[in-house]
Parts: C-alpha cells; sequence; structure tokens
C-alpha cells in the first residue's frame, strides 16, 4: 500500500514539474498554455507595429531588467513573464504568472490585450483543496447530524466548534492564495511596465 503511495507522490509530483516546465517556455505552442485568471485592455499610442517589432530585433526577444519578452510576428503575440531563477533569494510562491499578449495594429499606435494566466496545476490543485475543505465540513456535519449528534447542547457545540475550524482554514486558504496572487501580479505588472518603457522609448 506504502509504495503505491510513494508512486502516486513521484506521479504527481512529476506531473506538477512538467505542468511547470512547460508553462515557463518561450514558445509559440506555450504562449497561450495556462489558466487565464485576468484580462485586460491597453492602448499605446506611440508605438506602432513596425515600430516594435523593430524592438525586438530579429530573434524576437527582449530581455528586460526583471524579465523577459518573446515576440512572435506571424500570430501578433508577445509573450511576457518575470524571471524564474532556480536558485534566488526572492520568495516565490506557487501562483506564478505570465502575460499572453495579443496586439492588433491600431492607426499609428497599437491595442494589447493581454491576458495573464498561472500554471494548470496550481489552479487545480488550489481548487481541489478549497473543495476538499467545504465538502469535509459540510459532509462532517451531515453525518454528525444523522448520527444525532445535534440532539444535544453539548453535541450542537462541538458541531459548530468543528464548523467554524473548517472556516478558519477556508479563510486561511483564501489569505493565503490571495497573498501569492497579489504578490506575483505585482512582479508581472512590473516586468509589463518595463516592457511598455522599453518599447515606447525614442
Amino acid at each position: 500500500m506504502w509504495l503505491a503511495g510513494i508512486f502516486a507522490t513521484i506521479l504527481l509530483l512529476g506531473l506538477i514539474l512538467g505542468d511547470w516546465m512547460h508553462f515557463t517556455r518561450l514558445t509559440p505552442a506555450t504562449a497561450r498554455y495556462g489558466c487565464a485568471v485576468a484580462r485586460l485592455e491597453d492602448v499605446w499610442q506611440q508605438t506602432g507595429w513596425d515600430a516594435l517589432v523593430e524592438r525586438f530585433g530579429r530573434q524576437g526577444v527582449l530581455h528586460l531588467p526583471h524579465g523577459i519578452a518573446r515576440l512572435f510576428g506571424e500570430d501578433r503575440r508577445i509573450l511576457l513573464r518575470p524571471q524564474y531563477r532556480l536558485f534566488s533569494l526572492r520568495f516565490r510562491t506557487a501562483w506564478p504568472l505570465k502575460a499572453c499578449i495579443e496586439v492588433e495594429p491600431e492607426g499609428r499606435g497599437t491595442r494589447l490585450t493581454c491576458v495573464k494566466r498561472l500554471p494548470w496545476s496550481s489552479a487545480l490543485i488550489t481548487g481541489a483543496w478549497f473543495t476538499l475543505v467545504l465538502a469535509g465540513t459540510s459532509g462532517f456535519l451531515v453525518v454528525y447530524g444523522l448520527n444525532g449528534g445535534l440532539e444535544s447542547m453539548s453535541g450542537v457545540l462541538m458541531g459548530l466548534g468543528i464548523v467554524g475550524l473548517g472556516l478558519l482554514v477556508l479563510a486561511f486558504g483564501v489569505v493565503t492564495v490571495s497573498l501569492g496572487y497579489s504578490l506575483e501580479n505585482e512582479r508581472l505588472t512590473k516586468v509589463y511596465e518595463e516592457l511598455r518603457a522599453a518599447l515606447s522609448a525614442p
């Protein structure tokens, strides 16, 4: 039994690692890979399509102070992500973000549609964790009530205590995810502003 558990754990870690590696690749096939979590529209009045392509150069790669951008000219798409260093002193979270930016020429400028994405494994594990906490708390309350646990005042108090504990765990998860997303979104926004400054510079 424990061998099956070890194998399942190794398989899960392998899937998560593979998902993150695919997520961080700078290729056309992976530009739109990941779970979309936010979308924003922007217009760069002073940066036309031709000037944008010229800034990226022949390689189509633009190195930024805190990230990297890759242009896919045929798709009119930019892949933007912060730097991911294996041995970094900066705190990393389980919800890294990247941006897939669709570029449309508009007069002398360009219109951009930016979609923020995170790895599928991060989204699925987070969703599964919240589902498990909610289902576990609700299931316990139902079973506890069916077994007569709510027929006495002490039983009611115990049931309320268990529900309160479940809600506390749920609230802790919400705060953790919110703080992690806020931190990663701040990093991605900083890289986006660096990209805009680099492409708008005279």
